[in-house]
């Protein structure tokens, strides 16, 4: 059963700082690139940041520079920190492999609001 669970979402606002995990099963996590998408109202799933197996990060140009991404193979969790967040950042945060399986999860939902 591949499963990646998503939390630590929430309401925050403009020029705050957020941090989302995934826990990931089901998957051999050390030995494969994970990636952060998120999916905004009215808009495609895109993807937002990229670490591969050695550590090698890749962004979205959008979120360069504020976002950073990270993972701990030994606990097969992978983390977003996301800071200087605008409401253009306001969508539902998926985790999964890159390029991604049909196993998505439920996501978390990261709302960005005066």
């Amino acid at each position: 059963q591949v499963q990646f669970v998503e939390s630590g979402g929430g309401l925050v606002q403009p020029g705050g700082s957020l941090i989302v995990s995934c826990a990931a099963s089901g998957i051999i996590f050390r030995r494969l690139t994970m990636g952060w998408y998120r999916q905004a109202p009215g808009k495609q799933r895109e993807l937002v940041a990229a670490i591969t197996s050695s550590g090698i990060t890749n962004y979205a140009d959008s979120v360069k520079g504020r976002f950073t991404i990270s993972r701990d193979n030994a606990k097969n969790t992978g983390y977003l920190q996301m800071n200087s967040l605008t409401p253009e950042d306001t969508a539902v945060y998926y985790c999964n492999v890159n390029p991604p399986n049909n196993y998505w999860g439920q996501g978390t939902q990261v709302t960005v609001s005066s």
